[in-house]
């Protein structure tokens, strides 16, 4: 497997800038302080140390992970074990594979920190390593108050949401012989260094997770060393706040799914729970507001939705780009992105009497990937073997299902001319609700087509 393979301690410390260098030197001394002799590279830490330094912000078993994953790092290839304290040459190898490096040099790590023998490690135990990676992603969030607006754990269960996105990131493991994790018959299957480099480089989320533990455990300083911020601002409005569907560990997974401008500051634009039981004022409330993010949760506790690349427009057609894409957050984590079938990514229209009233996204009328019927509070996922636009399975329980509450979330700022294309009924949903009240139809919602403002560049 190679555990053994050299690091050299020279080639490494050159990746960090001045800066940064200077950041892990003051770890390292308040980590180390008297210990040896009076040389910097002859000192080391144990395990107490750093358990004493870290202190409460990230859960015990990660940190003796992370002692481990330092301790056993062999700069010469010729140890004959592992040392019981971290030397300053270990401790800069490995921050310099965990923070810096590929995704080659990321497994060596990972596999120091799940087990000290040689030879591959079992799937359980890539398993257990990756829940207690997550789940210390949620501790040191939550210790050092950055969670952002967002709720801890919002699923039931001792490790509901922990289990669930950790099994979204091991749904990437690739075991010997193209099986999938993680059918229970295949913990014992063994997981060599070339299948937990593959995984790596799959799910780039487990990379991001570490650096975020020993950023945010450790306290580096250094703004280079900061991974970027795993949580959008949540922002609801004055008078508005209302619990979410979705919790920090969800948040934290659709927001990886999304360009860094969009991970900075999510709006809610419409809440069932705020709002009320109306596709009036879903259409009013989430229309010329650029990209959006559009969850609800059906009667049996399945939460699911999309991602609109671009402003909803009411319009009996499809619109929207391949940027477009469905995803399942309860039971499972997932995304299914464009599969190159068809371009019905996007369709919102309402008050028509010649075609389909409501919300979709994927397949094609009367069997959408996502369908919210302008009847508020039901819909249907008919996809059979698999929706055509997305290649996504059935998202909710039931084919057709009734839903206890929907929101979306817009993930950009508009531009000045989408906001300036609302008409009176888009801004004032109540005005709307007055008029459909007398039994006057809107004749021309939907016929005045608004222009396509998806596009390829980034700043459109």
């Amino acid at each position: 497997m190679g555990n053994n393979k050299s690091l050299s301690g020279p080639k490494l410390h050159s990746r960090f800038l001045p800066e940064e260098q200077a950041e892990l030197d003051r770890l390292f001394a308040a980590l180390s302080p008297g210990t040896g002799s009076t040389g910097a590279s002859s000192r080391s830490f144990s395990l107490q140390a750093l358990k004493s330094y870290v202190g409460e912000a990230l859960p015990p078993e990660m940190v003796t992970r992370l002692f481990d994953g330092m301790r056993r790092v062999d700069l010469a290839g010729k140890a004959r074990g592992p040392s019981e304290s971290v030397s300053r040459e270990q401790f800069m190898a490995a921050m310099s594979y965990l923070l810096k490096g590929n995704a080659e040099e990321k497994s060596l790590v990972i596999l120091k920190m799940i087990t000290a023998t040689e030879g591959p490690v079992r799937a359980g135990e890539v398993q257990k390593f990756t829940e207690g990676l997550v789940g210390a992603v949620e501790h040191v969030l939550v210790h050092r108050q950055e969670l952002r607006g967002w709720t801890r754990r919002r699923f039931q269960g001792p490790l509901a949401g922990v289990g669930v996105l950790a099994a979204q990131l091991l749904s990437e493991l690739k075991l010997q012989g193209g099986q999938k994790f993680p059918e229970p018959q295949w913990l014992d299957c063994d997981c060599d260094r070339a299948v937990i480099e593959d995984w790596v480089f799959r799910a780039p989320l487990v990379g991001v997770f570490l650096s975020v533990v020993i950023h945010r455990g450790f306290l580096l300083l250094s703004p280079s060393l900061q991974p970027a911020p795993l949580l959008p601002e949540r922002h609801v409005g004055p008078g508005g706040e209302v619990e979410s569907l979705l919790d920090v560990l969800s948040a934290v997974y659709l927001g990886a799914q999304l360009r860094g401008e969009q991970r900075q500051r999510w709006r809610l634009l419409f809440s069932s729970r705020l709002h009320g039981q109306s596709f009036a004022q879903l259409c009013g409330r989430i229309t010329h507001q650029g990209p959006c993010l559009a969850l609800l949760q059906d009667r049996d506790g399945h939460v699911f939705g999309g991602f609109a690349s671009c402003s909803w427009e009411v319009k009996p057609q499809f619109q929207g780009d391949s940027k477009c894409f469905l995803f399942s957050i309860a039971p499972r984590m997932a995304v299914y992105t464009h599969t190159g079938y068809n371009d019905h990514f996007m369709y919102l229209n309402h008050g028509q009497q010649t075609m389909p009233n409501g919300l979709g996204m994927g397949g094609q009328h009367g069997y959408f990937g996502l369908w919210i019927d302008s009847d508020f509070g039901k819909g249907h996922s008919k996809a059979r073997p698999a929706c055509t636009t997305y290649g996504s399975p059935q998202l909710s329980a039931k084919e057709d299902f009734l839903f206890e509450a929907m929101e979306v979330w817009a993930v950009e700022e508009p531009s000045e001319l989408q906001r300036v294309k609302k008409s009176v009924l888009d801004v004032d949903p109540e005005a709307r609700i007055l008029l459909e009240a007398s039994g006057r139809t809107r004749h021309s919602e939907g016929l005045l087509e608004a222009p396509d403002y998806c596009s390829d560049d980034p700043g459109s």
